[in-house]
């Protein structure tokens, strides 16, 4: 019960471990149409999803080395550990970084991305990074809202990090305006790790023309033309194309509409059942991430709670990243996860915290609470 790597199929396992097929052969170009479609599908775009053999943060990079130049002005968001990595990436670029920063377990600001993008007359912020699902805190950021203000900017580009939002929750690529979108295959997509994608819109391949930033392996232009041929510019993942076709198989028969209510569902299944033991939420009340629920125990040293119950129960909950570490512990509720692992999941806390002594309420109560926002 982490954010990733999550839990995979056992149909995604067993197509993994088929044998491998030459990369440059007839039915693995077949593989990639299939793919490249169904991928189209998940991002709501009409744009091809080049994958590359690497995680999110590949993705992440080559997102910000394809559109942009040495010495470009973005503004980047600042509200947790990946935040924090999106400022590092750029700043290692030569870019010129302006931080819109929050609190971790605080949402970003949607009008201090407005009133930058309002105030930059000369049209000289290039790009805004941003965090859609803060893995590290558990906090959505209002992606849409900002996207619409750089939109209305005119010169600026959203380069969005997604990685445990799509496929967790709506993230229509198109309809929001989005100009790169970037995932990784351990989250939403029910996979091992080892495939990372990304989406780019016209505007983005327009700010290709004239990015300088180094790139040879990231370099995303070697990526669409071979995607046209249904290829690869390098030796790909065979394998971990067999396990994509077979999860998007998988989550093309739900849908999308039913994916994003469960992971709502499982939300709000978490959220309650903490706070029914008496633990607080850490990020932002109704600024949840339908993927994590981060939990911030008052006086209970959360890394003993963490360990407890792994050792008890075999359940794997994540620590907290940094200064959180010991403060807070998070339930990663995101792919291939049902109602049975959220439930089991609170009930194993509750019962760890009474085999501690440190139960506070009544004895079921978050297995109680849980079990009503699933009905």
């Amino acid at each position: 019960m982490i954010p990733g790597p999550t839990p995979v199929p056992e149909t995604v396992l067993k197509a993994m471990g088929r044998h491998p097929i030459g990369h440059r052969s007839g039915p693995f170009q077949a593989l990639v149409r299939h793919t490249s479609e169904q991928l189209r599908w998940l991002h709501q775009t009409s744009q091809d999803v080049l994958v590359i053999t690497g995680s999110g943060t590949a993705a992440m990079e080559a997102g910000i080395i394809n559109t942009l130049s040495r010495g470009d002005k973005v503004l980047c968001g600042d509200n947790g550990k990946f935040g924090e990595r999106w400022v590092k990436v750029s700043k290692a670029f030569g870019l010129d970084v302006e931080v819109v920063k929050a609190e971790w377990g605080q949402p970003l600001d949607p009008e201090a991305f407005r009133k930058a993008l309002e105030a930059d007359v000369e049209k000289k912020i290039r790009a805004v990074i941003l965090t859609h699902s803060e893995t590290s805190t558990g906090v959505m950021n209002d992606l849409e809202t900002i996207s619409k203000y750089v939109n209305n900017h005119g010169t600026a580009l959203t380069i969005a990090d997604c990685v445990t939002s799509l496929g967790a929750c709506n993230v229509p690529m198109d309809s929001w305006g989005l100009d790169v979108v970037a995932s990784g295959s351990q989250k939403g997509y029910m996979m091992p790790p080892g495939l990372s994608f990304v989406a780019m819109s016209e505007r983005a391949w327009q700010a290709y023309e004239r990015s300088d930033l180094p790139k040879f392996y990231l370099d995303l232009g070697p990526y669409r033309k071979t995607a046209i041929k249904d290829s690869n510019p390098f030796t790909p993942a065979v394998n971990l194309y067999f396990a994509l076709e077979s999860a998007l198989e998988m989550m093309q028969a739900e849908g999308l509409e039913a994916i994003f209510a469960r992971h709502s569902r499982h939300r709000a299944a978490a959220q309650a059942g903490m706070k029914a033991i008496g633990l607080a939420l850490y990020a932002a009340e109704g600024h949840g991430s339908p993927a994590i629920t981060a939990v911030a125990p008052e006086g209970i040293d959360a890394e003993q709670l963490r360990k407890a119950v792994q050792a008890k129960f075999d359940i794997l909950l994540a620590g907290g990243q940094d200064h959180l570490k010991g403060k807070v512990f998070r339930i990663g509720h995101l792919g291939f996860v049902c109602d049975r692992d959220v439930l089991t999941a609170v009930s194993a806390i509750e019962a760890t915290l009474q085999s501690l002594g440190l139960h506070q309420g009544e004895i079921g109560a978050g297995m109680a609470a849980a079990a009503r926002e699933l009905n």
